[in-house]
């Protein structure tokens, strides 16, 4: 195996953090928040994961007080994005779930970020390119997996 250059691996470490955060930013700016807020739009994502389920686990994954995220969530249900239904075991607590507006909302937006993703590729990179990023993208997916 050959020896590893360590400025190499520090250079390419830095650049990779920059640029992933760049393209981050990039796609969500793609798709603009609407009338929802990031902490919002957080919410319905732990939801959609099936990471929490009622509004303590919420503000707990966001560190947050409880009573903030029960305001978010309060907008959520307003909004119809999300509902609930009595807790099972703890009557003082509601379980939420996404409804059917709030998992059409995420496909939507999920929908627009590929789809300015498929055509910026295919507008800025030459098909030989696509490959070789193709084959860098095989390398990153065995840098988060564990």
């Amino acid at each position: 195996m050959p020896a590893i250059d360590a400025d190499l691996t520090t250079t390419l470490a830095a650049d990779l953090r920059l640029l992933l955060g760049q393209l981050r930013r990039r796609l969500r700016e793609e798709v603009p928040p609407g009338d929802l807020t990031q902490p919002q739009l957080t919410a319905l994502l732990h939801l959609e994961r099936g990471e929490a389920t009622t509004v303590t686990e919420l503000a707990r994954m966001e560190g947050v007080r409880p009573q903030s995220m029960g305001a978010t969530v309060a907008a959520l249900l307003e909004l119809g994005l999300v509902a609930g239904e009595p807790h099972p075991t703890d009557g003082r607590q509601t379980t939420l779930r996404l409804s059917e507006a709030g998992q059409a909302l995420i496909a939507q937006r999920r929908a627009a970020r590929q789809d300015w993703l498929q055509r910026t590729l295919r507008t800025h990179l030459r098909p030989d390119e696509q490959a070789d990023l193709a084959r860098s993208v095989e390398l990153l997916r065995r840098l988060v997996q564990p």
